[in-house]
């Protein structure tokens, strides 16, 4: 029996690759491209979503809508999470910095695109159960932090890649600041009903450039000040 389950979980797993594709084919406009890259896209299709979510809604876990995992927060619609991953444009050897763990998907995303990630949630209930799942699934190079995302985790930067799953009505400071020259960061900002996902580059030369892509609508990123 628990094989026939993980067996049909993995044929919603592809289905729901496949309505990511179609999503990206008709955001191209916005995105400046008709397909996410192969590497994230493969990644979805190994990540095990129904791993990620609250045990009573895991027939759900890849319907491509978000989910709430509890505290007033929700993982994110999937194809928000691989339009973010391949925006973020990571590579074997990067280190990235992660702002909003949650039950830890996006980390699982980001740990199969890069060398390092660095995640910090505000709830530390969310911290643990992140840690206890993304373990159970064998994951050594995430490394986790109970704190206000606002602040990042400058100990570990600057980082080639900053991906933040809330909302700040600004970018703050300190995650620029942690960001490399020749570094990303994806994040979306703006006011609750007025959000943009941002692509941020900083050039070699450390100046900062930023692309609205598309129009979103995340929770609030909460912060202790």
């Amino acid at each position: 029996m628990p094989n026939l389950i993980e067996q049909r979980f993995s044929e919603l797993r592809q289905a729901m690759v496949d309505v990511i594709a179609a999503h990206a084919s008709l955001c191209e406009d916005y995105i400046d491209k008709s397909q996410l890259g192969a590497r994230v896209m493969t990644a979805l299709a190994t990540v095990p979503r129904h791993q990620y979510v609250p045990f009573e809604l895991q027939q759900f876990a890849y319907e491509d809508v978000p989910l709430p995992i509890g505290y007033g927060k929700t993982i994110s619609q999937p194809f928000m999470v691989a339009l973010m991953s391949d925006l973020l444009d990571v590579s074997q050897e990067h280190s990235v910095l992660e702002i909003g763990t949650g039950l830890g998907y996006q980390s699982a995303i980001l740990a199969e695109l890069a060398e390092t990630v660095y995640t910090v949630e505000i709830i530390e209930e969310l911290t643990s159960e992140a840690q206890r799942r993304l373990r159970g699934q064998g994951y050594t190079n995430i490394h986790f932090r109970t704190g206000d995302g606002t602040y990042g985790w400058a100990e570990h930067g600057p980082y080639d890649r900053i991906i933040v799953t809330a909302a700040p009505e600004l970018i703050p400071p300190a995650l620029l600041q942690q960001l490399k020259a020749g570094g990303k960061m994806v994040v979306p900002a703006g006011l609750a009903n007025c959000q943009k996902l941002l692509l941020v580059d900083k050039d070699i030369a450390g100046k900062v450039h930023m692309r609205e892509t598309i129009e979103v609508r995340f929770s609030a990123l909460t912060s202790t000040h």
